[in-house]
């Protein structure tokens, strides 16, 4: 069995012309025997087929010398005494027929392993050695490792992201497929992260480093690439200690052949229908085809053994943060004190907090750019840590961060601290020379796949779904109570993780997910550590046994479906050439079957083992619908519009405050943005999805039925807004909002607020999940 290898070294390439030589000479020998034969010289022919014999007597005798060194006595044993006794008792023909089977054996064998490593080898080859820094003016080419976080970057059209960092350009088109295995080009706009391997498919960009380039994430991916050639996983072990008896077995059976017919061409047939045994051949085939297909879907696994574990678990213990979620807070809400806009708040907070490391404040800057504002760069700037950051902002004072709330403070404020609690929300207070003027509302939203892959991971073999969390327990909770969770274990330090596993791994073969640091032990832990390393730490990608270099969770369940199937495909293809090869060995022990026409018949069986374990190479049909290129393109552009609407719902909660406040003028005047913002804006969109995504969703759905729900649920939402705007026109007609009108509009506006976001995640998990996953910033507007 060849060892698979990403990095084909020199001793590689001179094993694999070793078994090029090995076969052509072995099919030469065989070839002008049976000319020579056919020509009437028996003893030219004889000649021929013996030193085709001998010659592959040699290797196979290495191969037995080699596995006794390692305390293994395998097969290869019995094709040494298949070939030395057909040269005993005159059977030349079917010594060259072994040796040929043997040398097209080790042939498929080794190539089935090539074709299975192709993409390990090509993700090494891939990696990026020098970089073009830009100093001033001028470009330098220099080594990678030169490069310091802070250094400008030039990415040429082609070339490879050499080091993580901040694009710093207007726009960068971007080819993930190497890391992520999805065809679609991205957009990356100024400020937004980029990965180091991805292929820049447009135009020449300028990029800021944020790491060294050991510290980025293609150097760790390549590091695991180097340990990901497929060791001998358990079935393959299992296949060694079957070889153990079927050596004796077939010992016994060629004796019991010799004695009872009185001829050793029994035995010798005995012993070529057993060489070399298809249990070494499939499984390892297999496995090896199993860590290719899971490489191709952005999934590196560092061992055979690791894959079969993942096929057999059963628990799956994950993190919250990063692996549920999306590891990355967001701005839902911005809520100002009364006279202050918005959009100038976020401005002056997004200021203030260009320069602090703390995620939150990377954020709230993220936020702004994403809303093409332009920041200023603030002076006078103090951090103080678990406190935040005051800067001086365009002559005003600025201070963002976990501000104390005053005693007295107003209700505006302690209705943002309510709303926060109840949310699970992260509030960044915002002070303007000295005066509370608002707050920026935070929260780290769950993943649009997670649902959905854990019903998956549940269809693969999944029963017991544990979340393992250090966050609070009221958010944690909410979390497993969305996704139906078996268990949820909050407030959990990174010893509480590790023994949490391990009480898990007691009762089944567990599954960890992690992507943090704190994540590390538990993933070593567990029996089978999966790091989401698209984002997550250098520490937690080393202690884990696979890696998902995609940010989706969802590769998780293709991963678990590979395994299961390349496994079962494993034992399977073991089983049938290993009884094929029993029932050949009776018929030859019984005289029916010559040496001849079993080496010929062995080396069948051997070809379609291996060819069916090849299998394990194929995609899985049924993984997920196959959508047009247009279906797709109409998800990416839905989903950026829901990313726009879910910005702009905060109107219908601000009237609906202003209404439960008295304030009948203010919203009266809240009320008319409202319309503007359902009729101008929402409407249109859900019609759109109506008439033309819904339509393209029912072929790769299956039927129309798959989204009527949704179209349902868009009734009832136009149902509601022309409720709305009924109540408007009877405020205009009366000259303003009579406070009759007040327990119909705010039942009214609850119910559409609630409906709405309900529905964006409704759609978003059942439908904008079957796209390929992009990050790109909307183009359209935000504010």
């Amino acid at each position: 069995m060849t060892e698979a290898s990403p990095t084909p070294s020199w001793t590689a390439r001179l094993r694999a012309r070793a078994e090029f030589i090995f076969l052509v000479v072995t099919v030469a020998a065989l070839v002008a025997g049976g000319l020579a034969w056919i020509l009437g010289s028996s003893t030219a022919a004889d000649v021929c087929w013996i030193v085709g014999t001998v010659i592959a007597i040699v290797p196979a005798t290495w191969w037995v010398i080699g596995a006794l060194r390692r305390g293994r006595v395998g097969v290869d044993l019995i094709a040494v005494l298949s070939l030395v006794g057909t040269v005993a008792i005159g059977e030349y023909v079917a010594g060259a027929l072994i040796a040929v089977m043997l040398a097209s054996g080790q042939a498929l064998d080794a190539a089935a392993e090539r074709r299975a490593t192709t993409d390990l080898r090509a993700l090494l080859e891939h990696a990026p050695r020098t970089a073009r820094r830009r100093v001033g003016d001028e470009l330098e080419v220099v080594p990678l490792e030169a490069i310091v976080p802070g250094n400008r970057v030039v990415v040429g059209p082609g070339e490879v992201v050499p080091i993580d960092g901040w694009v710093a350009s207007d726009l960068a088109v971007l080819d993930e497929s190497v890391l992520t295995g999805e065809p679609m080009h991205v957009q990356r706009r100024v400020g937004e992260s980029v990965r180091s391997g991805i292929v820049n498919a447009g135009g020449a960009f300028e990029m800021t480093a944020r790491s060294t380039a050991e510290e980025s994430t293609y150097a760790g991916i390549v590091r695991l690439a180097r340990d990901a050639a497929a060791e001998s996983a358990p079935v393959v072990r299992i296949a060694d200690q079957v070889a153990a008896w079927f050596l004796p077995l077939t010992l016994i059976v060629a004796a019991f052949a010799w004695l009872a017919g009185g001829s050793a061409t029994r035995a010798v047939a005995v012993l070529v229908v057993a060489t070399p045994c298809p249990l070494l051949l499939a499984a390892p085939v297999a496995i090896v085809s199993g860590l290719s297909r899971a490489s191709r879907l952005g999934v590196v696994i560092r061992s055979g053994g690791a894959l079969e574990n993942l096929g057999q678990a059963k628990t799956l213990v994950m993190d919250k943060t990063g692996t549920l979620t999306s590891g990355r807070p967001t701005g839902t809400d911005i809520v100002t004190a009364p006279g202050k806009d918005a959009v100038e708040l976020l401005r002056l907070a997004a200021s203030a907090d260009q320069l602090s490391p703390h995620v939150l404040a990377e954020a709230i800057v993220q936020e702004a750019k994403k809303r093409r504002l332009t920041l200023s760069m603030p002076t006078d700037v103090i951090e103080q840590a678990g406190t935040g950051v005051t800067a001086t902002v365009d002559g005003h004072r600025v201070s963002v961060g976990a501000l104390p709330l005053p005693a007295d403070a107003p209700g505006w404020a302690r209705t943002v601290a309510n709303r926060a609690a109840l949310d699970g929300a992260v509030i960044a207070w915002v002070a303007v020379d000295g005066d509370l003027a608002g707050a920026l509302l935070l929260v780290d939203p769950l993943r649009r796949d997670a649902a959905r892959t854990l019903r998956r991971l549940r269809g693969a073999g999944l029963n017991r779904l544990v979340m393992l969390t250090g966050d609070r327990h009221e958010p944690a909770e909410a979390v497993g109570a969305v996704l139906g969770l078996d268990a949820v274990c909050a407030e959990q330090t990174p010893a509480d993780k590790v023994a949490g596993v391990r009480a898990e791994r007691r009762s089944a073969v567990t599954v960890m997910v992690g992507d943090g640091v704190n994540d590390a032990p538990a993933l070593a832990a567990a029996t089978v550590g999966v790091a989401m390393g698209a984002r997550g730490s250098t520490a937690s990608s080393e202690a884990a046994d696979i890696v998902l270099t995609a940010d989706r969770l969802d590769r998780l369940a293709d991963a678990m479906v590979i395994a299961r199937r390349s496994r079962r495909i494993a034992v399977q293809s073991a089983v049938i050439g290993m009884s094929l090869s029993l029932i050949a060995m009776g018929f030859a022990a019984f005289g029916y079957l010559p040496p001849a026409v079993g080496a010929l018949l062995q080396e069948c069986i051997d070809v379609a083992v291996i060819i069916n374990a090849l299998r394990a190479l194929r995609s899985d049909r049924a993984r997920a619908p196959e959508l047009r290129e247009d279906t797709e393109a109409m998800l990416h552009r839905f989903s950026a519009e829901h990313e726009v609407l879910r910005d702009r719902l905060s109107v219908l909660r601000d009237t609906a405050q202003l209404l439960a406040e008295g304030d009948l003028v203010a919203a009266h005047a809240a009320l008319r943005r409202v319309d503007t913002f359902l009729f101008g804006t929402l409407l249109p969109h859900e019609r759109a999805e109506d008439t033309e995504l819904y339509p393209a969703l029912a072929e790769p759905l299956g039927s129309g039925e798959a989204t009527a729900t949704m179209s349902r649920m868009h009734a009832e939402i136009d149902r509601l807004s022309h409720r709305l705007r009924a109540q408007l026109t009877q405020a205009d007609a009366a000259g303003g909002l009579h406070p009759d009108q007040c327990e119909e509009l705010l039942a009214d506006l609850y119910g559409l607020s609630a409906l709405l976001r309900l529905h964006f995640v409704q759609e978003e998990e059942n439908y904008f999940t079957l796209a390929s996953e992009t990050d790109s910033a909307t183009d359209l507007d935000r504010s």
